[in-house]
């Protein structure tokens, strides 16, 4: 375990923690877990042909989780926004009416235009536009090296903690990957555990926080 100011960080199986934890330990749960579309990390084939393509530390995204990892995400937080959930919907399974869609602005190649998110909340569709598309972002004054290939911009995690948590809220993510989520529930003054089971990963997630910790606020 490390702790780096409000984040807590876990080099450990998600499920092994989430068994040692109390009923709402959490008040939130974001979480991005594999999908099991076999984006494994060997090679981010680069399809827009924009730039070349990336080798990443291998992972497994053959499956997505099971549905007993559901069932204790539920039990552990008392809300949860879950990303890929269109890929695995009869796992969570529960209806939502608010669902988030991420608008990439990726232009035309073989990529998904947007990312989709299963909430918890009673709420409305709600949309973030981003451009996220290899070496083309949408702040490139403050771009991102990106070292996961399921990355996600640090822009897009500030969105969801001001738009769906409130001040004092405690947030659970089970599947760390490159801890965008982080840096940004540390900026706005989030308390956070992020667990990550690959060592390599959180050993990269862990330098990329401390680096941006140093920085001082970023929004």
């Amino acid at each position: 375990m490390e702790q780096l100011h409000n984040i807590t960080l876990i080099n450990a199986d998600c499920m092994e923690v989430m068994k040692t934890l109390s009923d709402n330990t959490f008040d939130i749960a974001i979480v991005d877990p594999p999908y099991g579309i076999g984006q494994g990390g060997e090679k981010n084939i680069s399809r827009g042909n924009l730039c070349a393509a990336k080798n990443y530390i291998t992972f497994n995204d053959d499956l997505p989780p099971p549905l007993t990892y559901f069932q204790e995400l539920r039990r552990v937080s008392k809300n949860q926004i879950i990303w890929g959930a269109n890929h695995f919907i009869s796992r969570i399974p529960y209806d939502s009416s608010c669902w988030i869609v991420w608008d990439k602005d990726n232009g035309s190649n073989d990529f998904a235009d947007c990312e989709l998110a299963w909430t918890s909340f009673n709420k409305a569709v709600r949309k973030f536009k981003f451009r996220w598309q290899g070496m083309l972002q949408e702040n490139m004054k403050n771009k991102e090296i990106r070292i996961h290939p399921t990355q996600k911009p640090v822009d897009l995690y500030a969105w969801i903690i001001n738009n769906f948590c409130n001040h004092g809220d405690t947030i659970l993510d089970t599947h760390l990957g490159s801890g965008s989520i982080c840096i940004a529930a540390h900026a706005l003054g989030y308390k956070l555990t992020g667990i990550e089971l690959n060592e390599k990963y959180f050993i990269a997630a862990k330098r990329r926080i401390e680096y941006y910790q140093a920085q001082g606020k970023l929004f």
